[in-house]
């Protein structure tokens, strides 16, 4: 199976997202990536759920809800609502993880767990079994267009090792400075879906340069 590729809507035209949205369907990407930001945990505000209402409107692919909030547990049921396909919250973000993955499963969504640069993975080991996804931040979380953080390539490593282990058909998804440049040794490492914003929003050719992410 080819690479999922999971375009960030952080990187699109606020002021009319229609266009890209239609762009997003047309092409090859598999996800919608939504990078949801409270001020508080990270240092940025991006958008809430009227904007992941509005976009599930005129999509029918899956909305892949990134959590960069505190006390995400409080939204799980609404995120639900709202049309979120895939909840993914910060592992330093939620003290009972293990009880918010259940909420999330719950309500519908597939769960996911997001690991900033330097949390290690063996703060999820326990749990790799309970998850859908797993989020290997290759920046640190809060702005698109960072350069890519280049121990992020073991990380996705040590995920597959312990998903070959214990959950082969985990999601190992890679977010911050993914191009075409470093997709190749991601997929290498595990990696079975990319993330990329700034990449393929501001390239001259969209599509082209998410069909370039489907190794």
């Amino acid at each position: 199976m080819k690479t999922l590729v999971a375009p960030s809507l952080l990187s699109a035209n606020f002021a009319d997202m229609k266009p890209d949205i239609d762009m997003l369907n047309r092409s090859e990407a598999d996800w919608f990536h939504m990078d949801v930001m409270d001020g508080v945990f990270v240092p940025n505000i991006s958008f809430g759920l009227p904007v992941i209402k509005a976009v599930k409107k005129y999509t029918d692919k899956p909305l892949d809800c990134h959590l960069m909030i505190v006390k995400p547990e409080n939204y799980i049921d609404a995120f639900a609502e709202a049309g979120a396909d895939i909840m993914t919250v910060h592992v330093e973000a939620s003290p009972h993880l293990h009880r918010t993955v259940q909420a999330i499963k719950a309500a519908g969504m597939k769960a996911g767990v997001s690991l900033n640069p330097h949390t290690p993975v063996s703060s999820i080991q326990h749990m790799i079994a309970d998850l859908d996804l797993v989020l290997i931040m290759s920046v640190n979380p809060g702005f698109g267009g960072q350069k890519f953080i280049e121990f992020a390539v073991d990380k996705v490593a040590e995920v597959k090792a312990l998903a070959e282990k214990h959950n082969p058909s985990l999601y190992i998804e890679v977010d911050g400075g993914v191009t075409d440049q470093n997709a190749q040794k991601l997929v290498d490492a595990g990696a079975n879906v990319l993330v990329a914003g700034s990449y393929v929003f501001k390239a001259e050719d969209r599509e082209s340069a998410i069909s370039s992410l489907k190794l």
